[in-house]
């Protein structure tokens, strides 16, 4: 343990020496004191003097209004003129809050400005005053006076250890504590503004991300605190708002940082959090309320937020036992630094007599250590932000790579699966084809072939009723082969064939026909498929072979129109053979049901219309007719081919 004790005492002093400087100076540890507002140093021999040691820390002023100063007087013995080193010498001092002079040899060399009616200063930073050679005495002691000033409000006036020595070996102990005390700060406000600024738009724009806005509010205020060591000098009238916001800004960080905590510990007590708030607003309003209480508030409240910070403190440490990740402990460490560093500056903010016998130096030069532990607490919690942030990253960017495999596997199966559809949609039509052909055959030709050879067979045919089956046949070829031929498979071509064959057969059985024909070129969306067309030509087909079967020669009107994107066929003939042929019923036969039927697969309608002294024979089609296989029953055909 003495080990350890002699280790941590060596590093301390190591640190002080570093940051308050432990320069080849002559360090003025007693001096006499004297409790006098006089502008001018009292004279040797006025009552009231008493040697104390320094750094002196004790009750501020009586309640005299005109004894708001201290002035402090020692002995020292100066260079000789022949030895004065370059730059000559000055007196250092870490800190004299309240303004001040420095007096050598009854001379002012040195003023730092004091508080006023109309203007209020806390100076944070330190003072290095240069001594005029000529004033300094080498053959005989010197004697240097200072002047504290002490605000009637201030609970616990201080006065530092003076020291005075050669200017270049102050010089560097005077830059570093002003860099630690003045220039970190400034670094800190400004950082601190920018970093709430950017993270508190990130958490606008994602409301749901609380940890960013604690973090930004935090920063905030952390950086608003820290003006205290940047704002020296305020008007009188301004100096309780500022304190007030001072306050406000301390508080509310505590407050924030344990409401982060509890946040990352995904700790659900709203009670905890109404209770944190409520405290954070006391301090504030008593000094709103009472600016005279600002002193008691400061000590007292301020007091209050240490439990808060051991409380959040021991939330940390939980999530590190709960998440047992190496990132879960930075937070915790950085808090008890920050804990830690806010006890001792509580201990040297207000006591006057504490000199713990390792931190000794650290209290006598006043080295306020929390505004460096919270730089480092808010680094700590913007580096847990930041793992957050791109472990959250990496998991998106690893589901957009299992998202985009899956999707190009989907995408491959899909295609696959396209390919096959296509590749059985390409055989099932193949084999619909083939099954509409062979049923047509079969229906078709192959019925009335069957049908006439068992005719024959009984020797119910003549030579001629044979050949005008054959005819018929052949014809019924013809049009299945102009309607389904694969090179052309054009409506208006299987048509023409149609008609250039009819016109022959009709004109022979002393007919005449006449065609209307009003389909523009490439029309007919009625037919869209062969199939269709190929039935449009069996029902026209079968409307002629009843003309030739049952009416007189004379005309036959043949028209074929379109409207908008339907079709019209109309078959009409001038009357019946004599005698008269039987009524409509009788005459329909199978014909006419074949072609019902046919019409109904097209999706369309078919009229017989009789009239004196012909029949009309109507078929409608809508905008659009595909075919299926129909199975029609066989019907002869009497004209001749």
């Amino acid at each position: 343990m003495r080990g350890l004790e002699r280790v941590l005492r060596a590093a301390l002093v190591l640190a002080v020496a570093l940051l308050a400087g432990a320069a080849a100076a002559l360090e003025l540890d007693r001096m006499q004191r004297l409790e006098d507002a006089a502008r001018t140093p009292p004279a040797a021999g006025a009552p009231g003097w008493q040697e104390v040691a320094l750094p002196d820390a004790a009750p501020g002023p009586s309640d005299d209004a005109s004894a708001q100063a201290f002035w402090y007087r020692a002995r020292f013995d100066g260079p000789a003129r022949d030895t004065l080193p370059d730059g000559g010498w000055a007196v250092y001092l870490p800190y004299l809050y309240d303004g001040g002079q420095v007096w050598l040899n009854g001379a002012l060399v040195g003023e730092v400005p004091e508080s006023t009616a109309a203007r209020r200063v806390r100076w944070e930073r330190p003072h290095l005053v240069r001594l005029p050679p000529s004033l300094l005495r080498g053959e005989a002691p010197n004697e240097l006076a200072v002047r504290a000033a002490a605000s009637p409000e201030r609970a616990i006036r201080r006065f530092p250890r003076v020291q005075v020595g050669a200017l270049r070996a102050l010089l560097p102990v005077y830059d570093r504590r002003l860099f630690w005390v003045r220039t970190m700060p400034q670094v800190t406000a400004f950082v601190c503004a920018l970093t709430a600024a950017f993270v508190l738009l990130i958490w606008w724009r994602r409301r749901s991300e609380v940890l960013y806005g604690l973090f930004g509010v935090a920063t905030a205020l952390w950086g608003v605190r820290t003006l205290t060591f940047v704002i020296e000098t305020l008007p009188a009238d301004q100096w309780p708002v500022w304190r007030m916001v001072y306050l406000a800004a301390t508080g509310g960080f505590i407050v924030v940082l344990a409401l982060f905590a509890l946040q990352l510990a995904r700790v659900e007590r709203p009670w905890v959090r109404r209770a944190l708030l409520a405290y954070w607003l006391v301090g504030p309003l008593c000094v709103v309320l009472s600016p005279a209480s600002e002193p008691m508030v400061n000590r007292v409240w301020s007091a209050g937020l240490i439990p808060i910070g051991l409380g959040a403190l021991a939330v940390a440490v939980r999530t590190v036992f709960v998440q047992r990740t190496v990132a879960s402990a930075v937070l915790p460490a950085a808090m008890l630094l920050a804990v830690a560093a806010g006890v001792h500056d509580y201990v040297v903010s207000w006591s006057p007599v504490a000199s713990p016998p390792l931190w000794t130096g650290w209290f006598q030069q006043r080295i306020f250590l929390l505004h460096h532990a919270a730089n480092l607490l808010l680094v700590a919690m913007g580096g847990l932000l930041t793992a957050r942030f791109v472990h959250a990253m990496d998991a998106l960017e690893d589901l957009n790579h299992t998202l985009e495999s899956r999707v190009a596997d989907r995408e491959r199966r899909i295609a696959a699966d396209f390919e096959r559809m296509a590749e059985l949609q390409r055989q099932n039509a193949a084999t619909e084809a083939r099954q509409a052909i062979m049923r047509d055959i079969h229906d078709g030709l192959g019925s009335r072939l069957f049908t006439s050879l068992s005719r024959v067979e009984r020797g119910d045919m003549s030579d001629a009723q044979i050949a005008d089956v054959l005819r018929a046949c052949i014809a019924d070829m013809r049009i299945a082969l102009d309607a389904l031929a694969p090179e052309d498979g054009d409506f208006r071509t299987a048509l023409g064939n149609f008609l250039f064959r009819w016109q022959g057969q009709l004109e022979e059985l002393h007919f005449h026909p006449s065609w209307r024909i009003d389909v523009p070129e490439g029309a007919a969306p009625a037919l869209q498929s062969p199939q269709a067309t190929l039935q449009l030509l069996r029902i026209a087909q079968e409307a002629l072979t009843n003309v030739v079967k049952h009416a007189r020669p004379g005309r036959v009107r043949v028209a074929l129109r379109q409207v908008g994107d339907a079709l019209t066929l109309e078959v009409e003939d001038e009357g019946p053979r004599s005698p008269p042929r039987p009524p409509a019923d009788a005459l329909a036969g199978r014909g006419i049901d074949n072609m019902r039927v046919r019409a109904r697969q097209l999706g369309g309608t078919l009229e017989l219309q009789h009239h004196a002294p012909g029949t009309r024979v109507r078929l409608h089609l809508p905008a659009r007719a595909d075919a299926a296989p129909v199975l029609i029953p066989s019907t002869e055909v009497g004209p001749s081919a």
